[in-house]
């Protein structure tokens, strides 16, 4: 069934509830919950911030900012009650008994979009094990976020009718994907292995949700990923042949959008949809340069990135693509105030601005296989000129009493083999 009609039909009021400890910008992240909300189908009513040095461990908030909100809950008609933080067990059955709604935290949101996002066996099988992973503590005493009968945000996806198991068969569930998993895994390493031997180069396009990652996709190779001003529109990757400027044939990579405090329950069970970018040889970070937290954005994708690898250094080259141009006015300022050691390009994947000198920056930092010469072939060494025209690029040919004279972008493990022929 499609999302939208799964919005429509489950289309809940929302309260926003946080906490300010000062860890973190509240009110940056408290945005970016009501657009999740927004993902999953929620209308937003309304949102709390609480500071406080700590958080409280009965009911998340204090007990003074409990009784506002079980009033605002009644006067509102509040379906549902949403925790920028991971609750507990406890400070869920605390909170929807004193102001009797349904609460859920920002986890289960993120859960429950990818729920209703996963769209192959492997996806719906990583949502599946997130699901069961982070309900397993909570099935003790979890109180009425536990029952499926009112269904709701939080409550669909392919794991739902296991959650009300017994923890025995919860676990083994938990087995039995995870062994799924590593068969998919097993596959996917060989498919890497084969690409690597062929010499087929990768790039991978990361980044931030929303920041326009499957809009560049479709731009660069017309693959029809969806795409939608939505938070995780993507979980799939997707992979597709590009032709670079000087001919050259790579394989480029569309992977699951970041979120800053990822819950780690999806950063483990998306590992190997995430581990994508650790056979690249070039990543591109794309962000969305109309937002004011672009460079937040860049670092939490690169804090995330540097996490798949077991030394926490990214050892291929990144690309900073500041994304949708056309909309952001001081697209420029924010490169410049960047400052980043990595190449940094301005485009926008909608209309195509920037696009070429984006393909050629992927160009540059791609270990380099071709190089431009110019050849001079005996009329006898037809099949090199033959060989020279399918695997590379003729800029320019011509015919001389001496013999061919080709401009041409080649192999350079071709070019040794020849090197008698090169002008």
């Amino acid at each position: 069934m499609d999302l939208d009609i799964i919005n429509e039909e489950k289309q809940e009021k929302a309260l926003l509830i946080a906490v300010d400890t000062g860890d973190y910008d509240a009110g940056v992240s408290i945005a970016e919950l009501g657009e999740l909300a927004k993902t999953a189908g929620a209308e937003v009513a309304g949102e709390m911030i609480q500071k406080r040095p700590t958080i409280e461990g009965a009911t998340f908030v204090g007990k003074g900012r409990l009784e506002e909100i079980a009033e605002f809950c009644e006067c509102n008609d509040i379906d549902l009650i949403i925790a920028d933080g991971e609750l507990t067990p406890v400070q869920v059955r605390n909170i929807e008994d004193r102001t009797d709604t349904r609460v859920v935290d920002r986890t289960t949101l993120i859960l429950d979009i990818f729920a209703g996002r996963a769209r192959s066996k492997e996806g719906k099988l990583q949502v599946e094990l997130a699901q069961l992973k982070y309900s397993l503590p909570r099935l003790t005493g979890k109180g009425t976020s536990l029952s499926r009968l009112g269904g709701g945000i939080g409550t669909r996806g392919p794991g739902e009718t296991k959650l009300e198991s017994d923890k025995r068969h919860i676990r083994r569930k938990i087995q039995s994907i995870k062994e799924e998993l590593a068969d998919v895994e097993k596959r996917r390493n060989m498919q890497h292995s084969r690409r690597k031997k062929n010499g087929v180069m990768a790039v991978a396009i990361v980044g931030y949700t929303n920041a326009g990652k499957s809009t560049l996709m479709n731009r660069l190779t017309d693959a029809g990923v969806l795409q939608e001003d939505k938070l995780f529109a993507t979980l799939d990757p997707t992979a597709r042949k590009l032709y670079l400027p000087d001919g050259q044939q790579i394989m480029i990579v569309d992977t699951v959008g970041f979120i800053s405090r990822l819950p780690h329950q999806l950063v483990d069970a998306f590992r190997s949809t995430l581990e994508e970018a650790t056979f690249a040889d070039v990543i591109l970070n794309v962000c969305d340069a109309s937002s004011d937290e672009c460079h937040n954005h860049i670092r939490t994708t690169n804090e995330i990135l540097e996490g798949l690898f077991d030394d926490g250094i990214i050892p291929v080259p990144i690309i900073n693509v500041f994304n949708k141009c056309d909309i952001a006015q001081t697209a420029e300022d924010k490169i410049y105030f960047y400052g980043s050691g990595s190449p940094c390009v301005k485009i926008s994947a909608k209309t195509g601005e920037g696009v070429d000198d984006l393909l050629l920056a992927v160009q540059n930092a791609l270990p380099q296989t071709r190089k431009r010469v110019k050849l001079l072939i005996p009329f006898d060494k037809g099949a090199v000129a033959a060989k020279i025209r399918q695997d590379g690029v003729i800029h320019s040919e011509e015919y001389t009493e001496n013999g061919l004279v080709i401009e041409a972008t080649a192999e350079i493990s071709y070019l040794d083999t020849i090197k008698d022929y090169i002008i």
